[in-house]
């Protein structure tokens, strides 16, 4: 049982190219540091036209990460700003397509990155 003894960690790297944001997200986004994301990132929704979340070395999301997507998006959307995913893992993308949250981002997938 040493996984039930290990802190989950979010560590985020942020990137700015123009009015785009990039959010390197990495670690676990789950219950105990969704307020890492959501902090961090609703920060830059003011600044920011578009904001993609890259999540790469996302290796693990629960229900409660999910919902911090959702209301990181629909902060954005108030403000005239998107937000986007980019490189989903297997594990993560199974979860998103599974609850539908996937379709509501339109998820620019692994190969629609353009700045």
């Amino acid at each position: 049982m040493s996984n039930a003894a290990e802190t989950p960690q979010l560590t985020l790297e942020v990137e700015r190219k123009g009015t785009t944001t990039i959010v390197h997200c990495r670690g676990k986004l789950v219950y105990g540091v969704t307020d890492v994301l959501y902090s961090n990132v609703s920060k830059l929704i003011p600044e920011s036209k578009r904001i993609v979340l890259d999540l790469t070395d996302l290796a693990y999301m629960d229900s409660m990460g999910l919902g911090v997507l959702m209301r990181l998006y629909v902060s954005a959307q108030t403000k005239g700003c998107s937000v986007e995913l980019i490189h989903i893992g297997k594990r993560v993308r199974e979860l998103l397509e599974l609850t539908k949250i996937l379709e509501v981002f339109g998820s620019v997938g692994e190969h629609g990155m353009r700045f």
